[in-house]
């Protein structure tokens, strides 16, 4: 149990991080956009689930780095194209695509594209405005259109637990041990989350029978059992040669990967899943 815990804690710390005007990044991140653009030129007109897919393998086999957001003391929009954990991945991957299918991309653009979906109101308002658990960043990306959960239109059932993983581990966090201001809009934020009511999410005994609806290169979040928590992991969806499988940062292979498993069996494997939400990626 601790060491899901540990897991835990380290997928909800990396959940987003910082400012635009500020944001940090290397040499290195710069180059390997540069190399991204031109390797995406020649698929810029695909649709957009193909365009997701050639995005998220050309980062396969990076390292799996776990806190790669937490660099700084004052929030800032940290970009990593070296590393990436579960959500950086996914994130990274949304905002270079929606890059790349603009006329002119930049990583002027790109920083855009990741601040708008890391954070609350596209706005960088402390630790506080990072969207740190899954379903809230699922129904704000939805209002900004940028995804869709279709997990109900697969049968799915609402979870209506109480969220409070964060404010009620406090301690696990470097940003809310001490900072009681911080972890009073820590707080606010989970109640606002709860007053939604829950989510939508497809249990894990309907993950076989609904596999072929699932479509390609939608975002898949393994919703848990774990009190106070939604989410312990995230990828996209991928299918090969009818098989429904997900790519994602595995802290398990510690790489990029397209996991051996079918999601339906990662899901069972996990004693905590309880199944996965499924939003699918809007063009940008």
């Amino acid at each position: 149990m601790k060491s899901i815990y540990i897991t835990i804690l380290l997928f909800l710390a990396a959940g987003v991080i910082s400012a635009q005007p500020k944001a940090l990044f290397t040499p290195g991140d710069q180059t390997l956009f540069n190399d991204y653009l031109s390797y995406i030129e020649p698929y810029k007109k695909l649709p957009v689930d193909s365009l997701l897919e050639k995005t998220a393998t050309f980062f396969l086999g990076k390292p799996y780095v776990a806190h790669t957001l937490e660099v700084t003391e004052e929030e800032r929009v940290v970009v990593n194209l070296r590393a990436f954990d579960c959500t950086t991945f996914v994130e990274t991957v949304i905002a270079l695509t929606n890059t790349a299918r603009q006329a002119k991309p930049s990583f002027g653009l790109f920083l855009d594209e990741l601040q708008k979906i890391r954070y609350r109101e596209g706005q960088v308002q402390g630790y506080a405005s990072r969207l740190h658990y899954t379903s809230d960043w699922v129904a704000e990306n939805e209002r900004k259109g940028l995804v869709e959960n279709i997990s109900r239109l697969l049968g799915g059932v609402k979870e209506e637990k109480q969220i409070h993983f964060m404010s009620s581990h406090r301690d696990a966090y470097k940003q809310l041990k001490s900072d009681d201001q911080t972890l009073k809009e820590i707080i606010s934020m989970e109640n606002e989350i709860n007053r939604r009511d829950g989510f939508y999410y497809l249990p894990k005994a309907a993950i076989a029978f609904n596999a072929d609806r699932i479509p390609h290169m939608a975002m898949i979040a393994f919703t848990t059992s774990i009190k106070g928590l939604d989410v312990t992991h995230m990828g996209f969806s991928f299918r090969r040669d009818g098989r429904l499988s997900f790519i994602h940062a595995s802290s398990a292979k510690n790489r990029v990967v397209i996991d051996e498993q079918s999601l339906n069996d990662y899901c069972a494997g996990q004693k905590s899943c309880s199944g996965i939400i499924v939003a699918v990626i809007k063009p940008g």
